[in-house]
């Protein structure tokens, strides 16, 4: 698939790695892209400065409705990009309530889910396309110390793959990207080297055009995916090593 000409929904466009999305698809010369967040005013400043070819467009994705809203609107969406998220930094034992963990579960899995059987038959529509997950590394290990959030996030890996395989049949291809920590809001108080989050959207969208169904993206990434070939259980005890409070 090529990135220009095309047609592109971003979830989560007001800030980090979705704004850096929205910027990348129009440098690389997307005919359009739906800049969806759940207060457009994140994404006015880009609607402005983009006339004709950013359109707000208002999503939560952890809502069915607002989902379903958004495909009806987007009809010529060739290219889906779920990268809204959500991460309550809380271990799976340590959190004084289950709050993040049904948050990150709802955002991460099932805001996939719901995009991914919206945009579904629109992709179809429009030729097949390809869609963009965003994953993590934790995808792959789990790390205590975010322990609901790396689980939410291996689910929607493990999602990935079945939505793989149910839309191979209509041409889709299906991208899930693992970075390592990038620098966002979300991973603003961990002191460790960060991607930048135009790098991250760069690589990704280059990945979509080779047709690159997985990707690592930076040394920790890269190393996490070695580490789990040569030696799975190795990595799980490293990881394990980075616990709550």
């Amino acid at each position: 698939m090529k990135i220009a000409g095309s047609v592109a929904l971003v979830t989560g466009s007001n800030r980090g790695v979705g704004r850096a999305y929205v910027e990348m698809l129009l440098s690389l010369g997307a005919k359009k892209v739906y800049a969806a967040a759940r207060d457009i005013k994140g994404v006015e400043d880009l609607v402005k400065a983009n006339p004709g070819k950013v359109e707000a467009v208002k999503l939560d994705v952890s809502s069915e409705a607002d989902v379903k809203a958004a495909a009806a609107k987007c009809r010529d969406v060739s290219l889906l990009v779920n990268n809204a998220g959500a991460n309550g930094s809380s271990g799976a034992l340590a959190a004084s309530s289950l709050d993040a963990a049904s948050r990150e579960m709802t955002v991460n899995y099932f805001g996939v889910l719901y995009m991914s059987r919206a945009f579904g038959p629109v992709l179809k529509a429009n030729g097949g396309g390809a869609m963009v997950n965003m994953l993590s590394v934790v995808s792959r290990v789990n790390m205590p110390l975010l322990g609901t959030y790396s689980a939410s996030k291996a689910a929607a890996w493990s999602l990935t793959q079945a939505v793989r395989g149910e839309l191979a049949k209509q041409g889709t291809l299906v991208v899930g990207i693992f970075p390592g920590a990038i620098d966002t809001d979300m991973a603003k108080g961990f002191d460790m080297p960060k991607l930048a989050p135009r790098d991250v959207a760069s690589l990704a969208l280059k990945a979509v055009e080779s047709g690159t169904e997985d990707l690592d993206v930076g040394d920790m990434a890269q190393g996490v995916a070695a580490g789990m070939k040569a030696d799975p259980k190795a990595v799980e005890k490293d990881f394990a090593n980075y616990l709550p409070g």
